[in-house]
């Protein structure tokens, strides 16, 4: 119970320390809606092949959108010494961690949440037909987004090139994760529903989730204090 009480008060702190700023969500507000326009430019909305690239395209913005708010992660607490001070305060590693990754989920969650109307719309996408199916593989892929992104913002926090190594380092390690959301989200945007073929993606999406949060959870003592 105490464990849990402290993942909520870092995760409420970080919440509260974004919106007062807003400086991470404005920036992947705008970054997201301007990619879909442009790729509403470059490619016809009503082509089929638009259409079987609809995943692969919305997963590109999603991963892109993400890292502007994980890369804020753990760099708001440079500052004033506050990161030493969460690392020196009486919980653990992995309560702040996991804190941290519920901020910057609901954070991702918020801007994939936006993204999906307006990339429905600029392609002329009818989502309604498989949209609870499609909305689990957002949640599933956006978890996979912001628990690999955390921990790799952790690990370059005090890194001078930070925002570039992020997603240098986070992207080789999503593949996996993008493209079980990219063509699960293809077979939902055309109506198709999760069956015998797409399950082992879905299985593999899944297990990737479970996977990198057991570790993250097990290497973040490490990450932090070295």
């Amino acid at each position: 119970m105490k464990f849990f009480r402290q993942v909520f008060v870092i995760a409420v702190k970080d919440l509260r320390a974004e919106f007062r700023t807003k400086e991470a969500i404005n920036a992947s507000f705008a970054f997201a809606v301007v990619i879909l326009l442009l790729f509403s430019f470059a490619f016809d909305p009503d082509a089929e092949t638009t259409r079987e690239m609809a995943g692969g395209l919305l997963w590109i913005v999603f991963a892109f959108a993400g890292t502007l708010i994980l890369n804020r992660s753990f760099a708001r607490e440079l500052p004033n010494d506050c990161l030493d001070a969460l690392i020196s305060a009486p919980i653990s590693g992995a309560a702040l961690f996991l804190g941290k990754a519920l901020a910057n989920f609901l954070l991702v969650l918020a801007v994939q949440l936006v993204s999906l109307p307006v990339f429905a719309v600029f392609n002329s996408l009818h989502l309604t037909e498989q949209f609870w199916p499609l909305l689990g593989v957002i949640l599933l892929g956006g978890w996979a987004i912001t628990v690999i992104g955390t921990i790799f913002s952790a690990l370059t926090v005090n890194i001078r090139l930070r925002e570039v190594m992020l997603p240098l380092l986070t992207f080789p390690i999503l593949i996996p994760a993008l493209l079980s959301a990219m063509l699960l989200t293809k077979a939902l945007v055309l109506g198709q529903p999760v069956g015998v073929d797409n399950l082992s993606w879905l299985k593999m999406l899944i297990g990737f989730d479970i996977m990198y949060t057991a570790a993250s959870l097990i290497l973040v003592e490490t990450v932090l204090v070295g």
